[in-house]
Order: structure tokens, then C-alpha cells, then sequence
């Protein structure tokens, strides 16, 4: 069962040995004849446990209407693909659904709340599989600059000079396990100590139980005070400096951001 509860009058379909249950479809029962031919299709198991994360068809729930002419694992897996191979709308493989319709669903679903509250799901069933409660305790922020495409607009975008990147700039809190926690997508011209400020902001309100965040050297500064005195309940931001290591030629190498393992401890 889902960690979410589902909405009230949601009727599920009862279990059939080799059949997929699929609650958009007359009968209950899934529709799709696609072969599974691609690496971000989803398995029958797979798709049986995202499946009761989606909005119930209003036909079902006795709000009229009919059901959809595609069956929800189509479109699911159509965003997958593009999610996997890049958002090409008019390139859609033939065996999917059309373009236009799958987008529909995409759009109606991360309106409505439906993506993140399936995203957020998942990530407790992972967090919960490895050993961790649902509601994590410490966190990890960081950012990256992607070059941005032409159709980004110059308001949205900028310049990243230490990486030499035109585009954006995604800044990312994780757990400890590398499952994202919230993210802020800003132009890369801003500095990763600006758009920390909101970035905890919103990690402070999505997870208040999360009490410690590590980031490094690029977040020093007033940033810690900041995070010290303005966030409630006290989240505490510490900075973990790369270790210097010996490289073969005699100078000073970095080793990547790692948790320090004396605080991992009970945090989870």
C-alpha cells in the first residue's frame, strides 16, 4: 500500500495472477499491448506499485465522464522515455501515445501535485527498503550548471565564470542516500551562497525534522549564522572541507564532498 492515503472513494481493482491491475481501464485491468522494448519501460511489478499512486479516473469515482482512450502505463512510460532521453516532444517513439496527449498528462499531473506526491513515495519506500525512517534528519546541498538551450530566455539564464557555463544552475538538497529533497533552479550567474538562503528555506518547511545540512567551501561564510538564527526549528549548516591528497606529480590533489563518517551516526 502507498505511504500517502488515496482520495476518498478510490476503488482498487482486485489482484488477477499474470494480469496487470490498472484502474483507468474497463474492468480494471490494463489495456496496453505495447511491447516492452525500452530501457525506461516499466516492469509489470513496477508499474503495479506506481499504478495506486495516480489520481483515480473521475468515471471510476462515479464523477462522470469516460475512460481515457490510452491506458496511464502508455503514458507513464512515455514520460519516461523522455525523461531518460531528453524532453523531444515530436520525436516520441510511434508505439506511444501521441505527443500532445502525453504531455496533457504530464502537465495536469505535476499541476495537481500528483508527480511530487508519487516522487515523494517512492522516495520513503527506498528510504524505508535501506533501513531509515520515511522522514529524513540530515541533508546535503549542493549546485551544478548546465549549459542552457536557445530556448531559454535571457531574463531565466546567465554566466557560471568558475565553470565557464552559460545556462542554469540547479541547486540540490539530498539525503544521505542521494534521493533528492527539494530543488531551486535559478541563472547560473547566481552564487551558490544567494540561492542557499531559499534552498534551506524550502528544505526547512518540506522536512522540518531534518536538523543538519553539510555543503562545502562554496557555502562559507554568513551563510552558517544565517542558517543558525533564521531557520526554525534550528537546522545547522556545517561546512565539510575536501581533504588534500598527494597526486603521482608531487602537488596537491582534492578528494569529492563526502559525509564525514563520525556524523552519520543516528542521523538518517
Amino acid at each position: 500500500m502507498p505511504f500517502y492515503p488515496a482520495a476518498d472513494r478510490d476503488v482498487q481493482p482486485a489482484a488477477v495472477p499474470g494480469v496487470v491491475a490498472c484502474r483507468c481501464c474497463p474492468g480494471g485491468f490494463s489495456r496496453s499491448r505495447r511491447a516492452r522494448r525500452y530501457p525506461s519501460d516499466m516492469t509489470g511489478a513496477e508499474w503495479a506499485l506506481c499504478e495506486p499512486l495516480l489520481p483515480a479516473p473521475a468515471w471510476l469515482a462515479g464523477r462522470g465522464g469516460r475512460p481515457a482512450s490510452w491506458c496511464m502505463r502508455d503514458i507513464v512510460d512515455a514520460i519516461r522515455y523522455l525523461t531518460h532521453n531528453g524532453p523531444v516532444w515530436r520525436a516520441l517513439p510511434a508505439d506511444f501515445p501521441p505527443p500532445g496527449t502525453v504531455y496533457w498528462w504530464a502537465d495536469k499531473w505535476q499541476a495537481d501535485g500528483s508527480a511530487e506526491r508519487m516522487h515523494d513515495d517512492l522516495r520513503d519506500r527506498v528510504r524505508a527498503a535501506a533501513g531509515r525512517k520515511a522522514a529524513p534528519t540530515a541533508a546535503i546541498i549542493d549546485s551544478q550548471s548546465v549549459k542552457g538551450s536557445e530556448m531559454i530566455a535571457r531574463a531565466r539564464r546567465g554566466y557560471d565564470a568558475g565553470k565557464k557555463i552559460n545556462g542554469t544552475k540547479r541547486h540540490l538538497a539530498v539525503d544521505v542516500l542521494g534521493l533528492l529533497l527539494t530543488v531551486l533552479v535559478t541563472a547560473a550567474s547566481v552564487q551558490d551562497r544567494d540561492a542557499a538562503r531559499p534552498l534551506l528555506w524550502n528544505l526547512r518547511k518540506a522536512f522540518p525534522t531534518v536538523k543538519l545540512a553539510w555543503a562545502d567551501g562554496g557555502y562559507a561564510g554568513k551563510l552558517v549564522i544565517w542558517a543558525a538564527g533564521k531557520l526554525k526549528p534550528k537546522l545547522t549548516l556545517q561546512i565539510v572541507k575536501r581533504p588534500e591528497v598527494p597526486v603521482r606529480d608531487g602537488a596537491q590533489g582534492r578528494q569529492a564532498l563526502t559525509v564525514p563518517s563520525a556524523c552519520r551516526g543516528p542521523l538518517r
